[in-house]
């Protein structure tokens, strides 16, 4: 049986949405690589300033298109009023097939990878893959968890994401009374500072999130707006405290020369259990984001199969559990395979990277199509600064898509080749339904 979804998220749940998928692995393992691109310690927080400032300016686009169309599947209802049905599909495709299932992959790989250094006895007992068997293992059974219901999706997400904040504060809780240790480390090897943005906003990337599950927000017309503005300045500013503990620890050098930044901070207080310490948040922290890309993800292809009928099943909402169940177990299906395909937490990140910028351009774009296309809807919340915010925001998503092809142009290539596929999906599609309705 197929039911609508209900307003059962309040401005907690939803803001603990965005900052538990935010705050996944990227902090720890990207500081030192955007340190390397800021050439001194003043230079690691401005970076990480201009990236928050980025971020919140595609989340005021956001907020005002979630709060006129405050319907389930967020970018998928902008695309397809903005420029067609077409656009919206492949949008939903594109989730569906590459950007959201690559996604959780990224994530449940970094849990898989921290996981393994408390805990590995899989190895021990020579079973092969044992990484791809731990991401595996998050990634079912939190697909499980929100298939089971909204309550326990969301219950979880809050869990997780107080769980990952409290343990950031307390690095730079400990940063304040460790030892310091910056005088041995060597000068790092620098990198562009071009490349240093792309990966402060791959760590700042989710704070769009809210628009998918606005449908089940209570009070949409003013908790959208909240949840996106009070998750994107929540994360910016822990993200701050955060790399002024590791300078305040280990110093610019130690800091961009570390491979282990959040563990060597640690470690200067705690020695001997530094490195379970931290590798037990970075986990905590993943599965924070795992879950919250799953339970937004399959809001999505709900989205597409309820208007699209070669995707129909997906578009059923159960009437027992609340949850879009069909599209949360094929999510989960597809994220498995790429888990086990592809192997590795980069190779994923550069599967996704294109086709992730490419919609959030044509979203963005969509702020200014919208309001002259559709002039007469109700718009609870504008654009502040428009249209010079989107306009920046719009140019750097066409930095990072051209950055992405440059870098690894097959990569690209095969993201490009499976939207393909959908297109061609949707063509045929659209030709059978036009001869139904002429029959």
């Amino acid at each position: 049986m197929s039911v609508i979804p209900k307003r059962q998220l309040s401005l907690f749940d939803s803001t603990c949405i965005i900052v538990g998928i935010i705050i996944g692995a990227g902090i720890y393992q990207m500081a030192p690589d955007i340190a390397k691109g800021a050439f001194c310690w003043w230079g690691v927080l401005a970076i990480w300033v201009v990236g928050g400032l980025l971020s919140l300016c595609g989340a005021l686009g956001y907020a005002e298109l979630a709060t006129a169309y405050p319907k389930e599947g967020g970018d998928y209802v902008y695309l397809s009023r903005a420029y067609g049905r077409w656009a919206g599909f492949m949008f939903g495709w594109a989730q569906l097939a590459v950007v959201r299932p690559g996604d959780i992959a990224v994530m449940a790989f970094a849990f898989a990878t921290y996981a393994r250094a408390i805990y590995d006895p899989l190895t021990a007992w020579q079973i092969p893959y044992s990484q791809r068997i731990y991401a595996c293992a998050a990634t079912i059974v939190l697909t499980i968890i929100n298939i089971a219901g909204v309550r326990q999706g969301k219950w979880t997400q809050n869990i997780l994401t107080s769980a990952k904040a409290l343990g950031l504060l307390a690095i730079v809780g400990v940063a304040v009374v460790a030892p310091q240790n910056a005088t041995t480390a060597q000068p790092p090897n620098p990198i562009p500072l071009s490349l240093a943005l792309i990966f402060v906003l791959f760590t700042y990337g989710g704070w769009n999130e809210m628009a998918y599950v606005a449908a089940e927000v209570k009070d949409s017309r003013r908790n959208i707006v909240r949840a996106l503005v009070l998750g994107t300045v929540s994360v910016t500013v822990l993200y701050l405290l955060v790399n002024g503990a590791f300078l305040y620890t280990l110093g610019y050098n130690g800091l961009a020369s570390s491979e282990a930044v959040a563990r060597d901070s640690i470690s200067t207080a705690f020695p001997r259990i530094g490195g379970r310490l931290i590798s037990a948040l970075v986990c905590i922290s993943a599965l924070g984001a795992v879950n919250g890309l799953i339970f937004t993800g399959a809001r999505i292809s709900y989205a597409v199969g309820a208007e699209h009928p070669a995707f129909r099943i997906l578009g059923r909402w159960h009437a027992r559990t609340g949850t879009p169940v069909w599209a949360l177990a094929v999510q989960g299906v597809i994220a498995v395979g790429l888990i086990m395909v592809l192997g590795s937490f980069v190779e994923t990140i550069l599967y996704t990277a294109a086709p992730v910028y490419s919609f959030y351009l044509a979203t963005s774009l969509a702020v200014i199509v919208l309001r002259h296309k559709e002039p007469s809807v109700e718009r609870p919340f504008r654009v502040v600064g428009y249209p010079v915010t989107t306009i920046i925001f719009s140019a750097v998503c066409a930095f990072l898509i051209y950055s992405a092809i440059v870098y690894k142009p097959w990569v690209a290539a095969t993201a490009c080749g499976v939207l393909l596929v959908g297109l061609l999906i949707y063509w045929f599609a659209e030709i059978i339904r036009k001869r139904t309705a002429g029959s």
